[in-house]
């Protein structure tokens, strides 16, 4: 069973790099630069002979084959040897070439493909057998098994990466563009119209739409989530319906949203286009009004 079992984890590896290869197009066939083939048509040829070469193993040890797990061993050892000359003459670090254009080469790399090299020779010192309904079942829900953890892992680095990738994208806020909406500092007199019971530390947030608009029918749950936050009253104007805000404010277009102070001060305005960009004025007011107390 472990001779069986180390078989198919093998041909698994073998047919995975090989796939690798494959999806990796040019930017893979570039890695073999590390050990001097260099040139696309020379590149090439070498790229597909190593998938070729690759996948015919793993097909070979997963039926068994006579000299298919020497033949690994050989592949394997000359792997490890070609990663051990260009990590001598300086090149660790560079792509390895072992998984398509993932891997680089390094002290890492070299044991990996030794230990593969290892495992394929052991594989002709362990006794073959043909495998019972019990064993091929244990076999079966081991893999299961161990794909469910890889499954596991695979996701918890995606969460990972995705996180950091939203950490380094700063969000962009709403536009604000000078000489559209009221002047930033001024006065408005939507304040004294339809903000009556304004608090001096909360803020009015005047959200201005139309009836055509459609990226304002899609923002309607966001900006009613604005509504709970006893700090902000918020109060919307439709393009017709309230044509006098909208001539008050100058607004240029929907959807588009000015925050302001109790005493009528325009704090923050901008055009936004997702929950994040509305936040960002609020946030923006916020920021103003700790500048002007201070």
């Amino acid at each position: 069973m472990i001779s069986v079992a180390l078989s198919l984890v093998l041909a698994a590896v073998l047919l995975v790099s090989a796939g690798m290869k494959l999806a990796s197009g040019p930017a893979g066939r570039a890695a073999l630069a590390t050990y001097g083939i260099r040139g696309e048509p020379l590149a090439s040829v070498a790229w597909a002979a190593l998938g070729a070469v690759e996948a015919g193993l793993a097909v070979c040890l997963a039926a068994g084959a006579e000299g298919a797990a020497w033949a690994t061993a050989a592949l394997f050892a000359v792997f490890c040897a070609a990663q051990g000359v260009a990590l001598l003459q300086g090149r660790g670090g560079a792509p390895c070439a072992c998984f398509g254009a993932k891997g680089r080469i390094g002290r890492a790399s070299i044991g990996r493909a030794a230990l593969l090299a290892v495992a394929a020779a052991t594989l002709p010192l362990l006794d073959r057998r043909a495998l019972t309904t019990e064993e091929w079942l244990g076999l079966g829900l081991a893999a299961a098994l161990l794909g469910v953890v890889l499954l596991g892992l695979g996701l918890i680095a995606l969460a990972r990466e995705i996180g950091e990738l939203r950490a380094a994208i700063a969000p962009q806020g709403a536009l604000e563009i000078a000489g559209e909406g009221p002047e930033i500092g001024g006065r408005t007199a939507l304040v004294a119209e339809h903000f009556a019971g304004l608090g001096e530390d909360d803020f009015g947030l005047a959200v201005f739409t139309s009836e055509g608009c459609h990226i304002c029918q899609a923002l309607a749950p966001a900006i009613a989530l604005f509504e709970r936050d006893p700090r902000v009253m918020v109060r919307r104007f439709d393009e017709h319906e309230d044509a006098g805000a909208w001539a008050l404010a100058d607004v240029p277009g929907s959807p588009f949203a000015v925050a302001v102070g109790a005493d009528g001060t325009v704090l923050a305005k901008g055009t936004f286009n997702s929950g994040a960009q509305l936040e960002s004025v609020l946030a923006a007011a916020e920021r103003r009004r700790g500048a002007i107390s201070a």
